[in-house]
């Protein structure tokens, strides 16, 4: 099972984290972790190109653990608002259609969301 762990600071998302093998399919046929790498990958490539703005990223490729976490979501990172809106929205976006793929996969994918204090090193 895939646990993803949603990061947000005073309701604002700026990250995530994705622990585990979904184990929907063998290993280079899995669909539904296919899928969850696919958007990973879509979230950071579109803020750190068409955003311009810095992903602190980690990829297990043994374990499939990926920790992703994007400070300029937060006004302590970032002054510009329309920018901080647009990548906590597509987060926001991405928890959204995981909680759709719930319903279908709920033995093979969890979501939850955790409330931090301050941006964690």
């Amino acid at each position: 099972m895939t646990k993803i762990t949603f990061y947000k600071k005073d309701g604002v998302y700026f990250g995530f984290k994705e622990d585990g093998h979904t184990g929907y399919g063998d290993s280079g046929e899995d669909i539904l972790c296919s899928a969850l790498s696919a958007m990973t990958m879509l979230i950071i490539n579109t803020v750190e190109v068409s955003y311009d703005a810095r992903v602190e990223y980690t990829i297990d490729e043994e374990s499939a653990d990926i920790e992703v976490k994007i400070p300029a979501a937060l006004p302590e990172f970032e002054t510009d608002e329309k920018k901080r809106y647009a990548i906590s929205g597509l987060l926001m976006g991405y928890l959204i259609q995981l909680n759709d793929l719930v319903e279908d996969y709920y033995d093979h994918l969890s979501v939850d969301e955790r409330e931090f204090q301050s941006f964690p090193n």
